[in-house]
């Protein structure tokens, strides 16, 4: 038996190990936020969790921009974590994200089962699942639900036109417009379905050919794919393909045709072939979600739908050579306003 020790010794040591532990869990440190929330009871630590990359010019990186304009604003400490379409990251990546975070703003494609054991092992943590519709058994999954439909059909509008219109240069007489999807899943199908509805309500008669990549960073395939439909007869076409989709902008610059970009506005990457871009504003949706979990009306469980009435979701034309003849933007401006008020109908996707 050792000899006891002064009551001093004790006193000592124990403050000791208080200031280590202060040490050992600065803020950003795993373990720093076992308890969500500061002081004021307000999110001090942020992770956006993605199953892809950063780089795409596209989807990823207008959640990025989102989570940097919170970071500025709220002065929240924020983490980025890329899995990079590898399954095996996925439940680390996870338990990543809910040591470190009070608010996990998520791009679960390929997880959303692990994605709902997560959140009903932590409850204390606030989930808010981008793009698809996750729900679990304790019902903490806010989910972000993008109408793609409304502005994926006035893209179809904007090709349908430009390929009727042969007084634009290189378009042929043919009616036939393209798409290129990074894969085949309801997200990319209901842009598709959108887009030929949209085609297909200015001219029944106009051909819209699909092409799936299985790829979404591959420029290379998305080239080739785009190149095969412009060599077929498409005088357009849309890219929804993320990073890959980057090679159909500039197989339309190397065809001397036409491009419609995705997700961010990608008419400037080949001035004057990318005539439009359906934007996926996801980077403004995760800035309103974020309101309203500092506000205290963020409900757990909802789901959030963005269409065009919400700005994050739209048709965009703004670019430094634009070729698009004015009459098209201003059809698309007058459809826009008849499916906001309801005037005008878009039909939704059903996988």
């Amino acid at each position: 038996m050792r000899p006891m020790k002064n009551k001093s010794f004790y006193l000592l040591a124990l403050l000791t190990l208080v200031l280590l532990a202060g040490v050992a869990c600065t803020p950003g440190e795993p373990g720093a936020a076992d308890a969500p929330g500061g002081e004021d009871g307000q999110p001090q630590r942020v992770v956006y969790l993605i199953n892809g990359a950063l780089g795409d010019n596209a989807f990823y990186d207008s959640g990025q921009a989102g989570i940097d304009a919170i970071a500025a604003q709220y002065g929240v400490e924020t983490r980025t974590i890329e899995t990079n379409f590898d399954a095996g990251q996925y439940e680390p990546a996870l338990q990543a994200a809910v040591d470190y975070a009070d608010v996990i703003f998520v791009i679960s494609y390929g997880f959303e089962d692990q994605l709902r054991e997560f959140a009903d092992e932590n409850p204390d943590k606030i989930f808010v699942n981008i793009d698809t519709v996750v729900e679990n058994e304790a019902g903490t999954i806010t989910s972000v639900d993008f109408i793609e439909e409304e502005s994926a059909y006035l893209a179809g509008v904007v090709a349908a036109m430009l390929t009727t219109d042969t007084s634009v240069p290189n378009i042929n007489e043919e009616k036939r417009i393209g798409a290129v999807g990074g894969d085949v899943d309801p997200v990319v199908d209901s842009f598709m379905f959108a887009y030929e509805n949209g085609a297909h309500y200015i001219d029944p008669e106009i051909i819209v050919e699909r092409k799936y990549l299985g790829d979404w960073e591959d420029s290379a395939k998305g080239k080739q794919a785009a190149l095969q439909l412009y060599d077929a007869g498409s005088d357009v076409v849309f890219q929804i393909a993320a990073a890959a989709g980057i090679g159909v902008l500039q197989a339309a610059g190397e065809r001397d045709l036409y491009a419609i970009g995705v997700d961010t506005n990608q008419n400037d990457i080949v001035p004057g072939h990318v005539v439009a871009s359906d934007i996926k504003d996801v980077g403004l949706a995760i800035q309103q979600v974020y309101a309203m979990i500092v506000d205290g009306t963020y409900q757990p469980g909802q789901v959030l739908k963005y269409g065009l009435a919400s700005g994050a979701v739209d048709v965009v034309f703004d670019a430094q050579e634009q070729v698009l003849p004015q009459y098209i933007i201003d059809r698309v401006n007058e459809l826009r306003e008849q499916i906001i008020n309801g005037e005008h109908e878009v039909e939704l996707y059903v996988p």
